[in-house]
């Protein structure tokens, strides 16, 4: 029996879900730097990009490890780092733009 090649269709993308959530929290994120709601952005940051690192490690997408380790890191409620201004505004735009891309790309091939 010989094995083709994965279609387009033989994919799955298993971060792309728990990608699209932790953006849409990150976009409406500097509107909550200054409330209370803030630590809850934090948690979902963090543990969505803890998420997406481990389908990118399944994946064998190590590129994206680093990259979701790092957001956790920053973003995480624990041992918070006290960023302000606009550059931590636009952080979280730009992160949210990280995980929409991440979530795009790891891609596992799916078991026929």
């Amino acid at each position: 029996m010989s094995r083709t090649q994965p279609t387009p269709a033989m994919y799955q993308r298993n971060a792309l879900a728990p990608s699209l959530l932790a953006a849409a929290v990150l976009f409406v994120a500097p509107a909550l730097l200054e409330s209370d709601w803030f630590l809850t952005v934090r948690f979902v940051a963090t543990i969505f990009a803890i998420i997406i690192g481990w389908f990118a490690f399944q994946a064998k997408h190590w590129w994206w490890v680093p990259v979701m380790l790092a957001i956790a890191v920053v973003w995480n409620p624990i041992f918070p780092f006290e960023f302000s201004g606009q550059i931590w505004s636009a952080a979280q735009v730009a992160a949210a733009f990280v995980l929409i891309g991440a979530g795009a790309t790891i891609k596992t091939p799916r078991e026929v």
